[in-house]
């Protein structure tokens, strides 16, 4: 019994240093945008600030008009993951449960587009959306992002497990392919829609590259990509810099602890329904 406590007590303080380790570097973040201009370029930087204050935070909201881009990024992101669960419920939900030519051989395809890197599509996408005369706009970067192939894996998994017989009987009683997915199929997706919400919204709010390229002005630019002009300009400004950063994590990171148990639930139980 004794040693087994103490394997307990081995293993979770273990996790507590790692834990520890792994949170500091967001700690420490928060600790140098609190800290006057110039302070934590001192040997040894300190820990944590002498005297508190909110002045990196002013600047960058009113001097930079941090607002505008964080205002950017939610209008893309939100775009993004709207638009995508549209795209991805309905196409998962397609090649789960209905029946047309070459479904299975599209599947297939599409999976082993996976193991493409994304890096090698900018360029033809990019050729594309100037075609279109959108680049430089919201639209240039959410229409390219609302569909992904992940998230269409997750909803098919997780769609299969309905049974066939509840939509069966849907038909029987006359209702249309719309009605059945809105009324019955969408329910029982929650958990899965959910899981894919945050992480199509982590992605493209942390989204740097493509934003990156498609961008030409900054009228448009979302936060990661502002944070790094910022940098370019500020350089020596570390404690700007790490304001500009805290910004920039602390949304997405109250959002994943608020919705973390629905998010792992939701990749468990798409991992395992057949």
């Amino acid at each position: 019994m004794n040693r087994a406590r103490a394997a307990a007590w081995t293993v979770n303080g273990l996790l507590a240093v790692l834990a520890l380790v792994t949170l500091f570097p967001l700690l420490w973040m928060l600790s140098v945008s609190l800290m006057p201009q110039g302070s934590a370029s001192t040997f040894p930087p300190p820990l944590l600030p002498a005297h508190p204050t909110l002045a990196n935070y002013r600047t960058l909201f009113v001097a930079a008009d941090l607002g505008r881009y964080l205002l950017n990024s939610l209008i893309v992101s939100g775009g993004i993951t709207l638009g995508a669960l549209v795209c991805n419920l309905l196409a998962g939900y397609a090649f789960a449960k209905l029946r047309f030519a070459g479904r299975d051989r599209v599947f297939g395809l599409l999976l082993a587009a996976l193991v493409i890197p994304s890096q090698v599509a900018m360029m033809p996408l990019f050729l594309l959306v100037r075609e279109l005369h959108i680049v430089d706009s919201y639209a240039g970067v959410i229409l390219p992002a609302l569909a992904s192939i992940f998230g269409i894996y997750l909803v098919r998994q997780y769609a299969r497990a309905i049974p066939d017989e509840m939509l069966e009987a849907a038909r029987i009683d006359g209702a249309g392919e719309l009605r059945i997915f809105l009324r019955v199929v969408l329910p029982l997706l929650k958990p899965i829609i959910l899981t894919l919400t945050i992480l199509t919204f982590l992605t493209a709010w942390n989204d740097f590259m493509w934003p990156l390229i498609v961008l030409t002005g900054n009228h448009h630019f979302t936060l990661p990509i502002a944070l790094a002009s910022l940098a370019r300009e500020h350089n020596p400004d570390v404690e700007m810099l790490m304001a500009g950063s805290v910004v920039t994590v602390v949304p997405v990171l109250l959002l994943f602890l608020l919705l973390q148990r629905y998010y792992i639930q939701g990749l468990l139980l798409g991992s395992v329904k057949r």
